[in-house]
């Protein structure tokens, strides 16, 4: 024991003599090289005053504060003096300039928003390559992983330097390969249809989808999301999603790997209610769904947002609509019941919108469902957020509640702004209309209002397009739409009636929606059409048109459109009704009718069918004829098998096609996957049937006329090109007159619905 003790007081006066030797009795502090700093500010940051004893501990606390004021570059505490502590600093430089050299890709206003380091900081090289990874960290959110920077100093005058960031953007990463895993119903070029991510292709030049981002990487999951639980795979979750480099910093791999699930029917709907006095059985009139439709998450959540508007409109603010979803996994059905709910009683203080340098606030508070003021309405926001995405302004659109007291909170909205502006050039051929090429400039959120303008050009060997056009999606500040065309079109029919035509004139028209499928058109048309180079040798019924006439007509079109997707459509179906009358001011006396119904529907996930019946009807009055320019045609991308305008009346001297005053066209159509969706291409047959009618006042001694029902069956190709659809076909007429004129082969360049 007394040995012990021994040891334990030698080791304690071994460390008081040890905590001796490094205390200081400082009387001085004298601090050299300083040029702007005062000296006072170096003792402001000192843990040590005069005249007293201190530790080396104090020392080291003392020298790390003034280090990490980043006012230094070299600092040195010398206690050798007696009783004076000797502070050396050298005082890091002022930078006087700083710029960005070789930023081609990113704004100099961005890197500037991203960087500590500014004109007047005091230059610290910690910060420096703090700032060199927040530059780095810029560009490879745009997809640029291959990107260098170094920071260079030019030294001036009164310890100053300007700060310059070279930077070496290089190639952004391109996405080479996209891998799907777990997909079984759906092949991996349906799944990239959908996403925004796309492989790199040679004809993707004037595209950056095919630069990897991870944001948009994340967005691909909620698109897959959307994708299956909207066709019924209820059970649909994304398990991973991975992103691989390459090597050389240059292109990357993605992989989702994806569950489907079983794909469900709604077996039975049922709503249920916690609050007293509703009236479920009015609520049924609400849903967008009915028993056995496939499961569709979409709907159901349009659905919940009707219910809860109509809710609203009975006095019951605050209520929520909750689905239920149960599960038969026997037969894949699935019942669901809507559960509405009282929610908490809060209301909206404030909307705040933040990130939208350029598009207007308006803009998007336009877009809200929900306003200052009103009872805050979880299915309202969604609506909102929905709505503010589908502008297609914004790369990211981020809504978040904040409470700012009792039953009251912010809505704070926070957007990420892309460009809205669409540059398109396309080159092609036609068998109607020969070589082409096209050139268009579109601006969708024209200064930053929201307005749509437009300008494209179409020149070929036998027509040339020219027009301008301007929307205004809320006029007014209604949800009205307006706008604004201005058009010219040279169109040669020379092999079909010895003419050519020359159409000048505008469009003023306006629009809006009764419902999200249901909308409807109006329009007034100012024109006037030359018909000229009337050949020698041409039909009496042509000479007798030649010259100019105006048309001045009113319009109007209803569409009810239930289709799935505008573009690659599988389901739903497609109406319209239009009609317009000339003759208020102009030559031009008519009244026409116009009709369009269009089905989809796909089997077995790949194999799509489109049935289709179109029909118009023109009638002069007044004892005005209807004009040749006016009138319809069949033939060509209307009854394929057929040359453009090749069925109908036709001169029997001259072979000159007249057109006719009404016209029936309908068919089916089936396109089915030829082992070429990488390319875009894939494979369909069809079967088209048609008849046009009789042109008004003509000698049915001199033309060749027949009403009967022409058809012909083919398949062909559809292309989703670089430049726009191609559709390729090979028709063959089954029923057919004489004098109709045949075509097997015919290439189209464009789109239709």
């Amino acid at each position: 024991m007394n040995k012990l003790f021994a040891s334990s007081l030698m080791a304690t006066g071994f460390l008081a003599f040890a905590a001796n030797a490094e205390n200081y009795y400082i009387k001085n502090i004298d601090v050299e090289g300083l040029q702007r700093v005062e000296k006072e500010t170096v003792l402001s940051y000192l843990n040590l005053t005069r005249n007293q004893t201190i530790s080396q501990d104090v020392l080291d606390d003392s020298f790390k504060r003034l280090y990490n004021t980043g006012l230094f570059s070299d600092i040195s505490f010398d206690t050798t003096a007696k009783n004076t502590l000797k502070i050396n600093v050298k005082e890091n430089p002022i930078i006087g300039k700083r710029a960005f050299d070789g930023n081609d890709k990113i704004a100099d206003k961005i890197l500037e928003g991203e960087v500590q380091l500014g004109p007047r900081s005091v230059y610290d090289k910690a910060k420096v390559q703090q700032d060199v990874q927040r530059i780095l960290d810029v560009y490879r959110r745009t997809g640029r992983y291959s990107v260098t920077v170094e920071p260079k100093i030019i030294e001036r005058e009164e310890n100053r330097v300007d700060l310059i960031y070279e930077i070496n953007e290089g190639a952004a990463a391109k996405i080479d390969k996209i891998n799907f895993l777990g997909n079984t119903h759906y092949s991996a070029s349906d799944l990239q249809d959908e996403i925004m991510s796309k492989e790199s292709r040679w004809y993707r030049f004037f595209s950056s989808a095919e630069d990897y981002d991870s944001e948009k990487m994340n967005y691909d999951k909620e698109l897959l999301r959307r994708f299956y639980t909207n066709r019924g795979y209820a059970d649909f979750k994304v398990e991973s999603a991975v992103a691989e480099l390459s090597e050389d910093n240059k292109s990357f791999i993605l992989t989702f790997s994806i569950y489907e699930g079983p794909r469900y029917k709604i077996n039975n709907i049922s709503i249920v209610s916690d609050i007293k006095d509703i009236d479920t059985d009015s609520l049924y009139s609400e849903l967008e769904i009915e028993n056995g439709d496939w499961f569709n998450a979409s709907l159901i959540e349009k659905s919940v947002s009707q219910m809860t508007e109509a809710l609203g409109r009975k006095g019951f603010a605050f209520t929520d609509a909750e689905p239920e979803y149960i599960r038969n996994e026997e037969n894949n059905t699935i019942d669901i019941v809507f559960h509405i709910n009282e929610s908490e009683r809060i209301f909206v203080d404030r909307i705040n919108i933040s990130g939208n340098d350029r598009t207007l606030d308006k803009v998007i508070r336009r877009e809200f469902r929900v306003d200052e003021g009103d009872a805050l309405n979880v299915a309202a926001l969604r609506d909102s957020r929905r709505n503010v995405e589908n502008l297609n302004y914004f790369s990211k659109v981020d809504i978040q509640t904040t409470p700012t007291g009792p039953n009251k909170a912010d809505i704070d909205v926070n957007v990420e702004e892309k460009s809205t502006g669409y540059f398109n050039v396309g080159v092609g051929y036609s068998t109607t209309n020969g070589a082409l090429v096209r050139f268009g400039v579109t601006e969708n959120n024209f200064r930053g209002r929201g307005e749509e303008l437009g300008f494209n050009v179409g020149i070929s060997q036998r027509t040339k397009d020219y027009d301008i056009s301007f929307t205004e999606p809320y006029f007014l500040n209604r949800r009205l739409s307006a706008g604004a065309d201005l058009f010219m079109q040279d169109q040669d029919y020379e092999d079909e009636a010895s003419y050519d035509t020359r159409t000048v004139g505008g469009r003023i028209r306006f629009g809006w929606n009764y419902t999200d499928n249901l909308y409807h058109f109006t329009r007034y048309t100012l024109s006037t059409t030359d018909i000229k180079n009337v050949k020698d040798y041409a039909s009496e019924y042509v000479k007798a048109e030649k010259g100019k006439s105006t048309t001045s007509a009113v319009g109007q079109t209803l569409v009810y459109d239930k289709r799935d997707n505008a573009i690659n459509t599988k389901e739903g179906y497609y109406l319209s009704f239009g009609n317009d009358i000339a003759g208020l001011g102009g030559d031009e006396k008519y009244n026409r009718f116009d009709a369009k119904a269009y089905k989809f529907y796909t089997v077995a996930d790949y194999y799509t069918f489109k049935f289709f019946a179109t029909g118009g009807y023109i009638a002069g009055y007044d004892h005005k004829k209807v004009r040749m320019s006016d009138r319809y045609y069949l033939g060509g991308n209307t009854m394929r098998g057929f040359e453009f305008a090749g069925i109908g009346a036709r001169d029997k001297r001259t072979k000159d096609a007249l057109g006719g005053n009404w016209m029936m066209y309908s068919g089916v159509e089936m396109t089915f996957p030829i082992g070429l969706d990488e390319l875009g291409i894939k494979g369909k047959t069809f079967y088209d049937m048609g008849a046009l009618g009789k042109p008004d006042h003509f000698n049915s001694e001199k033309i060749y006329y027949s009403s009967k029902i022409r058809s012909s069956v083919g398949f062909g190709f559809d292309w989703m090109s670089p430049m726009g659809k191609i559709d390729i076909d090979f028709g063959f007429p089954i029923s057919k007159e004489p004098y109709d004129e045949k075509e097997v082969f015919r290439l189209n360049f464009g789109t239709s619905l």
